[in-house]
């Protein structure tokens, strides 16, 4: 199939990685293994939340929303990405293409929702820890996660929405996936309008989200050096860390595929970072809010104690 057709057809072609033979399998089982790992993280996370009736607190439920964006935003890219690494041929439908460049940019916007969501519930816990118990009711929590989640859906629709009101040209993808300039490149139509609100899209997400986390990290901040109370202060640095360097860690692989997306001579170099931003922080948020959640790495402790014993 060319890049250029004069009909466009509802079957597309994707260009893929540019991999030499030799290393077909092992950058297929490197793919696997990095999807079995945050499958297998994310999911035992979300069980040990559901079970333990200590970790029915808003906090462990508001990571919960993280770990189930991880698992569908990766399970819509990781296995068809496996299978075109592998295929001589990749094709894909337009309407498979378009959930999947749908599900992507809901991932990374979700992403930030949430983690604005947790810094918020951060900053009441230290900052009004009398008051926590009334603020963040479970009320309270289920509407704040079903904000993050319709503000992100409601975005990435009318994002998705002006691609597909345009006609296409060409069926060739450029890219390893679907999203959304990848989409709107198939088209001959002018998409001034797709790169203006693409542009506004993104800006408003970095800027909610920055700003929002900023300026409660200086607030804790603030009542931390105020107060110089040390039990208060240790409280923050265990409960703000892990939600810091999650936010970070997502921040930065956000930018850097941003970046990239403007050096066009770096194709591979693009892919390669928009996939660490979906499997980075979805391998990584397990692990550190495991680690740095010391209700949450009790129990899991107790858990492999349990089991040492039993296995005796």
């Amino acid at each position: 199939m060319g890049k250029n057709v004069s009909i466009p057809s509802d079957i597309l072609e994707i260009e893929g990685f540019k991999i030499s033979p030799e290393f077909t399998y092992p950058v297929f089982f490197l793919l696997l293994l990095v999807y079995s790992t945050l499958l297998f993280s994310n999911i035992c996370v979300l069980i040990l939340i559901i079970k333990e009736k200590s970790l029915h607190q808003p906090m462990y439920f508001l990571f919960c929303n993280l770990s189930v964006n991880d698992l569908i935003g990766n399970t819509v890219l990781l296995p068809q990405l496996m299978a075109h690494v592998v295929s001589a041929k990749r094709f894909i439908t337009y309407n498979q293409c378009l959930l999947q460049a749908f599900q992507s940019h809901t991932f990374g916007s979700a992403c930030h929702m949430i983690l604005v969501i947790m810094a918020v519930d951060r900053y009441v816990a230290i900052c009004q820890p009398l008051r926590y118990s009334s603020i963040m009711t479970y009320k309270t929590v289920i509407g704040l996660s079903a904000s993050a989640w319709g503000v992100s859906l409601l975005l990435v629709s009318v994002l998705i929405g002006l691609t597909v009101r345009l006609s296409r040209c060409r069926s060739f993808i450029q890219n390893a996936f679907c999203d959304n300039p990848s989409l709107f490149k198939l088209s001959c139509e002018d998409v001034s309008v797709n790169n203006i609100y693409g542009l506004f899209f993104t800006v408003l997400l970095f800027v909610f989200s920055i700003g929002t986390i900023a300026a409660t990290y200086i607030r804790i901040a603030l009542i931390c050096w105020t107060k110089k109370n040390k039990e208060l202060n240790n409280r923050a640095i265990q409960t703000c860390t892990s939600h810091l360097v999650l936010y970070l860690i997502m921040v930065w692989s956000g930018f850097l595929t941003i970046i990239l997306h403007r050096f066009p001579n770096y194709p591979d170099l693009r892919k390669i970072a928009y996939i660490l931003f979906h499997v980075v922080p979805a391998n990584l948020n397990p692990i550190i809010y495991g680690l740095q959640t010391r209700s949450l790495r009790d129990k899991i402790t107790q858990i492999l104690k349990r089991k040492a014993v039993i296995s005796i």
